[in-house]
């Protein structure tokens, strides 16, 4: 009934909102004198913050057009390039004779896939990230779906099919590529490369790259961390379940919604979330554009949720969160129990947050110990000295210290596979004219 009751307020809720925002256009017209004064803006701004508080906040766009170049700036075209029913994956795309324009010589490019978090914000959290690598990479990303806008019979979605997802996405990409996983997704990508290293998979990336992930909560527990674990199994699929009412295209599907999962994350911060809004306002009444603008960038993604179908975020709850299966050897995928001891090949690389308050010191790094068969230089593990949970992915001081690693970490790799390539191709090349 949750789910129904904030379906319905917020339907009760439209007609105010229309007339607080024909009051507001109102207060706003340069030909009401009201607008000049600071009574008048004191009221638009009033008006502002209940339209921003009240408003159902939509899947925000990429907006990603050009990637600047050597200083020239090269289109980018977002393109679907594989889909199922629960995500697709989108190639922003260089054209190519843009590209060898602002190249100063033509060199092979890195492919990258952002493994994106799939916990109640859609993968445009990550729009900062994809532009940091647009300039020297191909850029891939997983595009999640929001499970309310999934129509019943497309069938369900767990962890399984998300480390399916995960594998098919690396067939499409090809050998050698890179794959870089952000927060949630740590262990299903790594349950994925694990199983395809074990089946010696034609299409092992190159590298992988977990960014504070919750791969063994155990280490450093967070209020997120400790909240799972104080809370039954059972208490989770009583309390946190809720079916999709009409008029959704996932109507009857059981669902984690995402507006519980907003309620969360404000829990966390309130007066952080509280002293923002306040001072939004103020900007408001001030006339600074600028800084009122930013609020809005910030909010329009941060209050922009998704649901996780129920089956999916149950089995995370149960075992990532509470049994911990992957780091104990007893995760199973499709019957098959996975071992990150079968990676050899796959370069691995961790970093985490000094000031990580959703995935503690260690709970990444914690990769390097399930991956032993890696050979030592093909590792690296990094803490980011200042930096919380989302600064470990974007923002300045990840564009500025933490992506040269990454870039140089995935082109020391990427070289090298080139070279292997080369010398096997020699090799075979000599062979053959001996026979």
């Amino acid at each position: 009934m949750l789910y129904h009751a904030y379906e319905i307020n917020h339907a009760a809720m439209a007609p105010l909102r229309e007339a607080i925002e024909a009051n507001k256009r109102l207060l706003e017209s340069p030909y009401n004198p009201a607008s000049y004064t600071w009574l008048g803006k004191t009221a638009s701004a009033a008006c502002d913050l209940f339209e921003s508080a009240t408003r159902r906040y939509a899947k925000p766009t990429w907006d990603l057009h050009t990637a600047t170049i050597n200083g020239v700036n090269v289109p980018i075209k977002e393109r679907v390039v594989w889909e199922k029913p629960f995500c697709r994956m989108l190639h922003f795309e260089r054209p190519a004779t843009e590209l060898q324009k602002a190249q100063k010589k033509a060199k092979a490019e890195p492919r990258v896939l952002l493994v994106a978090p799939l916990s109640g914000h859609y993968a445009t959290l990550l729009r900062g990230t994809v532009e940091a690598f647009l300039p020297e990479h191909e850029v891939y990303v997983s595009d999640w779906a929001d499970a309310r806008e999934v129509p019943l019979s497309r069938g369900r979605f767990d962890l399984n099919d998300y480390i399916d997802y995960i594998i098919e996405m690396l067939e499409v990409l090809g050998p050698d590529a890179h794959i870089i996983s952000i927060c949630q997704p740590g262990p299903p990508v790594l349950a994925a490369i694990s199983i395809m290293s074990e089946r010696e998979h034609d299409s092992l990336p190159a590298t992988m790259t977990f960014m504070g992930s919750p791969i063994d909560t155990r280490l450093s527990p967070t209020l997120p961390n400790r909240v799972a674990m104080e809370h039954s199994y059972e208490w989770f699929k009583e309390n946190m379940i809720y079916t999709v009412p009409w008029p959704n295209k996932g109507v009857m599907r059981k669902v984690y919604p995402g507006f519980l999962q907003l309620s969360g994350f404000i829990t966390m911060n309130q007066g952080r979330h509280a002293m923002a809004h306040r001072k939004y306002f103020e900007h408001l009444v001030e006339g600074d554009c600028d800084s009122a603008q930013k609020h809005r960038n910030f909010y329009d993604e941060y209050l922009a949720v998704l649901d996780l179908t129920e089956e999916f975020y149950l089995q995370t709850i149960r075992d990532i969160f509470q049994q911990h299966k992957l780091p104990k050897g007893e995760f199973y995928h499709r019957g098959k129990r996975v071992d990150p001891k079968k990676i050899t090949q796959v370069g691995l690389m961790t970093i985490e947050g000094e000031k990580d308050d959703i995935s503690g010191i260690g709970q990444t790094q914690v990769a390097h110990s399930l991956c032993p068969n890696i050979p030592e230089e093909s590792q690296l593990d990094y803490i980011q000295p200042g930096v919380g949970h989302y600064g470990v992915f974007s923002g300045s001081t990840f564009r500025a210290e933490v992506k040269p690693k990454m870039q140089a970490f995935m082109r020391k790799h990427f070289d090298e596979k080139k070279e292997a390539h080369f010398q096997n191709s020699n090799e075979y090349l000599v062979r053959s004219l001996d026979d």
